[in-house]
């Protein structure tokens, strides 16, 4: 049975080209992961703030250089698109910002990240969201991205109005973290925003 509408973006779109490095506001980029970051996304896993909030652990380097591994094919297979954030001039990793279930057809996408804590405060987080929407709605083409995040990390909804995405609603109990089952802000961008 057809459609009766036309993808918003086409298979290969990602794909077809190399994963671009992307600037952001002051100095701050973001970057294809390498391996060579292994090291440090597992030293940003032992914050226990960052594992408050997130729903995986890291255990080792060695475990880390696999997520980077499934990070570079994520890409390939055009189901996420990951990055490294790191400071322009050292490239010291700040954090990490990426698109998630990635639905070409409907141009739509989940915004996801994180920061080491030596980062936070700084407002790394809403400047990467921001550099990576704009970059996947003006030079991809996406229409619209959502952003999650539990109701009670107050940070990241600060992160999320500072990176222009607009409160939609709370998904109840929508997310199991270690601590138990959290209610989720939805909030979402889309192009032309």
């Amino acid at each position: 049975m057809p459609y009766l509408t036309s993808p918003v973006l086409t298979p290969g779109t990602l794909a077809r080209t190399p994963q671009p490095t992307v600037r952001a506001a002051d100095d701050l980029v973001l970057r294809p992961w390498r391996p060579d970051d292994a090291s440090a996304v597992h030293a940003a896993f032992q914050d226990p703030v960052l594992r408050q909030w997130h729903i995986r652990s890291c255990d080792s380097a060695e475990e880390a250089a696999g997520w980077i591994a499934q990070w570079e094919q994520g890409w390939a297979d055009e189901r996420e698109a990951q990055w490294a954030v790191v400071d322009g001039a050292s490239d010291e990793l700040l954090g990490r910002v990426a698109l998630r279930q990635i639905l070409l057809g409907d141009g739509a996408a989940e915004v996801a990240y994180w920061t080491v804590a030596r980062a936070r405060g700084r407002g790394v987080a809403a400047r990467a969201t921001a550099a990576l929407a704009h970059w996947a709605f003006e030079e991809v083409g996406f229409h619209r991205l959502e952003l999650t995040h539990a109701t009670a990390n107050e940070a990241s909804c600060r992160v999320a109005g500072k990176a222009g995405f607009a409160l939609e609603g709370t998904k109840r109990s929508a997310l199991n973290h270690q601590d138990g089952w959290h209610d989720m802000h939805l909030h979402a961008r889309v192009r032309g925003d």
